[in-house]
């Protein structure tokens, strides 16, 4: 792997990474939803969050880092690996394991449009049903695709979202057709 590029200011990005030696991230059901919980702490201060996917042994976002004034001075790397740190320090424990959970470093893409951020949404949500997980991604209940759809309070970006796609009728129809993404796409935008 390179070196990965800088996470900038008001700029949006794919975040992606996997477990070491491709072993699984998420060795219980409970560690799904506490991985979310360490991702408001150390994430939320540094980035909004519209789509996620969490996958047995990897996992898919996709963010706008916060603008500058609203980092004050906040290392936004820094708060990355404090969650993969976090994450695989309660892991490790758990499980009796030692040394590294996640790849490093974590990957990261740029996203330089809307098209490609509303691709990339779609994209999030339908990896269970592309890598086999489950049929039908809308089975898989670890991906922000039915929170977004919901009423209820969230923590994710909805309402920008929502107005991304044109309204919910737009995402659920958008969300009906397999969105493959090629590297070009990086590059095109």
């Amino acid at each position: 792997m390179g070196n990965p590029i800088a996470l900038e200011a008001g700029c949006c990005y794919h975040i992606y990474n996997r477990g070491n030696n491709r072993e699984n991230l998420f060795i219980q059901e409970r560690n799904y939803a506490y991985f979310i919980k360490l991702w408001g702490k150390y994430i939320s201060p540094v980035a909004d969050t519209y789509a996620y996917c969490l996958l047995r042994n990897h996992f898919h976002v996709s963010v706008r880092v916060k603008k500058i004034q609203d980092l004050s001075g906040l290392l936004v790397s820094q708060h990355f690996s404090n969650l993969f740190n976090a994450y695989a320090r309660a892991v490790n424990l758990a499980t009796e394991r030692t040394g590294a959970l996640f790849e490093r470093p974590f990957e990261r893409r740029l996203v330089g449009g809307d098209n490609y951020l509303a691709r990339l949404i779609i994209y999030i949500h339908q990896n269970p049903q592309k890598h086999a997980f489950v049929q039908d991604f809308r089975d898989w209940p670890h991906s922000s695709y039915h929170e977004l759809l919901a009423t209820d309070a969230t923590w994710l970006q909805r309402d920008e979202v929502l107005a991304l796609f044109g309204g919910k009728k737009t995402l659920l129809e958008l969300h009906q057709e397999i969105q493959p993404l090629t590297t070009a796409e990086y590059e095109d935008e």
